[in-house]
């Protein structure tokens, strides 16, 4: 009994000591990772974050709570000027007013697993309300105002509650609508915190108008891909009181705070023109 009693403690003495290795390890690990991003220029520490954080990720997988906050963090740290954008630059004026104005998306790294880029709007660009399928997206508004209405799929009813119908009484509708619930409506000005939106969450269906010109750094993970059936679906939204199913009764307080959407084709007044971002140089490894 002594000899396994003195097995059991010299065991549990190795035990501890092997912990207390491994915590160092890692400890020592995460203070050169960061020691490393903080030489690199915030373009470059936010590409190699990236990396990182959706190297193990893919469609509707999200990653760990921790790369969440890591990325988060980094984009958080991210100015206007990091990325060598004024509100003065050719991409955030209209030569023409009365027209929809044209966006500029600054396309900075594609790849796989995620997508880097900047959309610059003019005052009154709008980017109409659009899908993330199996994405999840970290976006920051760099400078301006702008208006973000985002919504979810409503899925807080029970399953015999089928929050899909049919809007018969216009002929050349014919797909489906679907009950969505608004999770944001409001006016946000830049600088401000970096956003999260999940493949099921968080409104991942959104849309942008621009009150002033407005800069949007946005990262995807997985970006969309027509091959892998990630397409971007567009929507326009109706009044919870404009239709009625069966089953489902919303209390009138909260009626504002549903909307039926309705898939549609591309808006013809969107304008997106691409551009190759010409900023401080990315550097693949």
């Amino acid at each position: 009994m002594g000899i396994g009693r003195n097995l059991s403690e010299r065991k549990g003495r190795e035990l501890r000591e092997l912990r207390e290795e491994t915590n160092t390890t890692t400890n020592k690990s995460r203070k050169n990772r960061r020691h490393r991003l903080r030489k690199m220029s915030p373009g470059q520490r936010l590409f190699q974050t990236c990396n990182e954080v959706f190297a193990s990720t893919g469609p509707g997988i999200v990653p760990s709570p921790q790369h969440i906050e890591m990325l988060l963090s980094v984009l958080g740290e991210i100015k206007q000027e990091d990325l060598d954008l004024r509100p003065d630059m050719p991409y955030f004026s209209t030569k023409t007013p009365r027209r929809t104005p044209k966006i500029t998306y600054l396309h900075i790294y594609k790849c796989e697993q995620f997508s880097m880029g900047i959309f610059c709007l003019p005052p009154s660009g709008v980017i109409p309300l659009h899908n993330h399928p199996g994405m999840t997206v970290f976006s920051k508004l760099l400078f301006g105002t702008m208006h973000i209405k985002s919504y979810d799929w409503a899925v807080d009813f029970s399953p015999h509650m089928s929050p899909m119908v049919k809007p018969s009484e216009i002929a050349s509708q014919t797909s489906d609508i679907r009950l969505a619930k608004v999770k944001v409506d409001a006016e946000f000005n830049g600088p401000c915190d970096p956003s999260i939106l999940y493949p099921a969450d968080g409104g991942n269906m959104h849309w942008f108008t621009a009150v002033t010109a407005c800069a949007v750094l946005d990262v995807l993970g997985p970006p969309y891909s027509d091959p892998d059936g990630r397409h971007c679906t567009y929507y326009q939204n109706f009044p919870f009181s404009n239709y009625s199913v069966d089953g489902i009764s919303i209390p009138e307080e909260e009626r504002k705070t549903y909307e039926w959407l309705q898939e549609m084709d591309e808006p013809e007044n969107l304008q997106v023109v691409g551009k190759m971002y010409e900023g401080p140089k990315i550097v693949e490894n």
